[in-house]
């Protein structure tokens, strides 16, 4: 390891042993070097004991920087991770649609960045009952890591079996685990928050509204219903979150009164 000297003086290693106290007040040379010349003058086991521990807290805080120097480029030269898995099904809830990047696409984007800078990820898991535990173990080439660890049940959602399930759940974790440990931004992998925001209304509750909308007008209906999807910046009543089906209900009645009493 070529790891810049450090000035460090004898009496840190150990103030009360006469033999540290033979060595020269202050050198500049790292814990290496100090330890060799103890070797040269004959220290004994305890006191050579003492110096390993200094010189292996000293690799460790070398590794530990390097790490951290190592992070922080690779986070400027990740470019932001494009979205093209797609998720797209109808349930009793409505129609849930949007788009995520998944593991691979995150993995073909960091990995190359990451073997740049000499860090390294791989995951380990552990199963308890119908919980999966994934770690992320992010690591760097002068022996620094740091992990990184989410659980979650199996994914029981759709017609999954067993095996699928835990599969689901352990793709995702991967995903989120090496997110955090990289520091990503979660804008870049959204999901779960889209997957909450992405259920639209259900076919029927689109005729719901296309008939409010049309207020017993049949003539021209495409005209009307045009004018009300520019009106709600939408390009299908579909589009409309399921969330905002009761409150479009309400401002559609609303206009509906409203041009009843301009007519009258």
């Amino acid at each position: 390891m070529n790891s810049p000297a450090i000035d460090i003086s004898a009496a840190d290693i150990d103030r009360k042993t006469s033999a540290v106290a033979t060595l020269p007040a202050s050198v500049d040379a790292t814990p290496m070097q100090i330890l060799a010349m103890a070797v040269q003058r004959g220290m004994d086991t305890d006191k050579l004991d003492k110096l390993m521990q200094l010189q292996e807290r000293w690799e460790a805080n070398q590794a530990r920087k390097a790490f951290e120097a190592a992070i922080s480029a690779a986070k400027a030269d990740i470019k932001p991770i494009m979205k093209r898995a797609e998720v797209d099904f109808v349930s009793q809830k409505g129609r849930t649609h949007y788009k995520y990047a998944d593991f691979a696409a995150i993995a073909a984007e960091v990995d190359p960045v990451l073997a740049q800078h000499g860090l390294s990820y791989r995951h380990r898991s552990k199963q308890d009952g119908k919980r999966l535990a994934i770690t992320c173990i992010l690591a760097h080439r002068d022996g620094h890591f740091e992990e990184t660890t989410l659980a979650a049940d199996n994914d029981e959602s759709g017609n999954k079996n067993c095996i699928q399930g835990i599969g689901s759940t352990a793709t995702y974790l991967q995903r989120y685990t090496l997110n955090l440990a990289l520091g990503l931004s979660a804008a870049k992998d959204d999901d779960g928050r889209a997957a909450q925001d992405a259920e639209t209304i259900t076919d029927e509750q689109a005729a719901k509204l296309k008939a409010l909308i049309l207020d017993g007008r049949a003539d021209d209906d495409g005209k009307i219903i045009g004018n009300a999807l520019r009106y709600m910046k939408i390009a299908a009543l579909t589009d409309i979150p399921a969330k905002n089906f009761a409150s479009k209900v309400k401002d559609i009645e609303a206009i509906n009164k409203n041009r009843a009493r301009v007519s009258k």
